[in-house]
């Protein structure tokens, strides 16, 4: 089992300092709008993945005024302790060690504390970019698959030099076969094992979000989910070949697992053109139950599970479902975040479990 014990946040945003213990495994984090709730759960994700889940850089999580900050957590996994510290002293300097021992890469940190987060504008993920959507992928086979992220980092870093090569011809007015050809051969190769990962994965995760779906709605309706990429019926190869001369004239790469999608339909129809919000909502707790439960199976016991202002997202049928599985069927730690204290406790007594209370 893993679980939270204690953690101590330093100059990280709102909080000056400030010490936290979990002696239980399902916590209530009560408090008026501006107190830290939502900064609480982001420094709990710091320490399972090395960044915020919010803020695009570093330098957007340093208290006003502070030149840095530090966050060091004590978490329980298999009756052992697994101790997390993160000092970031300004500017791009942060280091990171679990055990004392500091990492050389911390993307190798990943997947060995998972986590999961649901936060309000998650909706994004069904309604926006396909970007979002491969985002929540990634993030799911990252915490798996070591060797899938190590593919994922070094396929984005020859992406974005076959761009800025591409750019560059344009503006030369120079353009080099070999080097490009290069380029294309430690594209592929990284990118072709990624599409077959997650065309593996998502066999086993659709069902899933489906299940998941049905249940927390208490219907019947068919929420269809498709991995989408023109991998499936091209070779990573023969699509660079195709679109060289799209390439050339857009000056990027117009093709690959960068641009793979997950399709969502109901009733045959885009999903987010058609579905109400009781409908999305419902969905977007489909999505994040079925990560949960994919990581808990290959892993072998339960992520952490952050749960940010859920209680204004869903209605009382939906919450009750949700929190009955989450509360009740599972063994993992679960915090939740709410304004009202009255309403975490009446959750609480209503499921018949011993929530922990933490007001800020």
């Amino acid at each position: 089992m893993l679980a939270l014990r204690n953690i101590i946040i330093t100059h990280f945003k709102n909080y000056e300092l400030s010490q936290f213990s979990f002696p239980g495994n399902i916590v209530g984090i009560c408090g008026l709008n501006g107190k830290g709730k939502t900064n609480l759960l982001d420094a709990i994700y710091y320490c399972s993945f090395t960044k915020s889940y919010f803020a695009a850089t570093d330098s957007l999580n340093i208290g006003f005024g502070r030149e840095g900050f530090r966050l060091e957590a004590n978490f329980e996994l298999s009756q052992q302790n697994q101790k997390v510290i993160c000092i970031h002293r300004g500017s791009t300097r942060k280091e990171f060690s679990l055990n004392d021992a500091p990492y050389d890469k911390f993307s190798k940190h990943i997947g060995c504390l998972p986590t999961v987060m649901i936060a309000p504008d998650d909706t994004e993920i069904i309604t926006g970019s396909s970007e979002l959507r491969r985002k929540y992928i990634d993030t799911i086979l990252s915490q798996l698959d070591p060797a899938y992220l190590a593919d994922l980092i070094v396929y984005n870093k020859v992406l974005q030099q076959r761009n800025s090569l591409l750019k560059r011809f344009a503006e030369q007015k120079n353009w080099d076969d070999t080097l490009l050809s290069i380029l294309n051969d430690q594209l592929t190769v990284p990118g072709n094992r990624i599409f077959e990962k997650r065309k593996n994965f998502t066999s086993r995760l659709i069902p899933l979000v489906q299940s998941f779906y049905n249940r927390i709605a208490e219907n019947d309706e068919t929420v269809t989910l498709t991995y989408e990429s023109r991998l499936h019926d091209n070779s990573f190869d023969e699509l660079l070949i195709r679109d060289l001369e799209k390439d050339r004239m857009l000056q990027r790469t117009n093709n690959g697992i960068h641009k793979d999608d997950l399709g969502i339909s109901l009733f045959s129809q885009v999903f987010r053109n058609i579905a109400s919000q009781g409908q999305r909502k419902s969905l977007l707790f489909a999505l994040k139950l079925a990560e949960y439960e994919m990581i808990r199976t290959e892993k072998g016991f339960a992520p952490l599970l952050l749960l940010d202002d859920v209680f204004e997202k869903l209605d009382d049928l939906r919450m009750n479902n949700l929190l009955r599985w989450v509360c009740l069927e599972n063994e993992g730690q679960v915090f939740i975040t709410d304004t009202h204290r009255n309403r975490l406790e009446e959750m609480f007594l209503r499921l018949g479990v011993p929530g922990q209370i933490v007001e800020l």
